[in-house]
């Protein structure tokens, strides 16, 4: 017997003391931790012996609320800072004597603003290369999904855009991860 073979065994002996019932709630509370995510999550599922459908889409729905609440919350503190600039510029155009329209007031504000930092441009050339669809595609490689999503929301994206192209991720990355460990456990481990 290998190694690993006694490591699924002992796991799956501890999950067996967790109520059924509890076991996809764990999975999809462990699908909302960054860097843990779906894949990681169904991979733990799967291995504790759950069905791998079930356990596949415990991940991913708890990835996918995880990116969820992160986009709203971002989008509304985006939305409270654009609103805050566009009244404090509107008010120190009013104040100065410069008489204008709003377009006058956004010019002067993008003239008064601070210079983009290196990261930032950096992101934005990403950005351009692959836009939203590869960024959250390709982005779970090297960051969590809750990062990206909030980068790309705080940088103007529709959230409604970045929803579906990190659902789209979600579900690519949880099904590749489900199926190479149920894979794996049948045909490596023989369990």
């Amino acid at each position: 017997m290998l190694p690993i073979d006694d490591i699924v065994s002992s796991f799956q002996d501890l999950v067996g003391h967790v109520p059924e019932i509890v076991r996809p709630v764990i999975v999809l509370l462990a699908g909302a931790i960054p860097f843990v995510e779906g894949e990681v999550a169904s991979l733990i599922g799967v291995v504790g012996g759950l069905n791998p459908v079930v356990a596949g889409i415990a991940a991913a729905a708890g990835n996918f609320l995880c990116v969820l609440l992160v986009v709203l919350l971002t989008s509304s503190a985006r939305a409270a800072v654009v609103n805050h600039r566009t009244s404090r510029v509107a008010a120190d155009v009013g104040t100065t004597g410069v008489s204008g329209s709003a377009a006058d007031a956004a010019t002067w504000a993008s003239t008064a603003a601070k210079p983009e930092s290196k990261g930032h441009q950096r992101f934005k050339r990403w950005l351009v290369r692959y836009g939203v669809p590869g960024a959250s595609i390709l982005g779970p490689l090297a960051i969590p999904t809750q990062v990206t999503s909030a980068m790309l929301v705080a940088g103007g994206t529709p959230r409604a855009w970045v929803l579906l192209w990190q659902a789209v991720a979600i579900v690519l990355w949880t099904t590749v991860a489900t199926v190479s460990a149920w894979l794996a456990l049948q045909l490596v481990v023989l369990v």
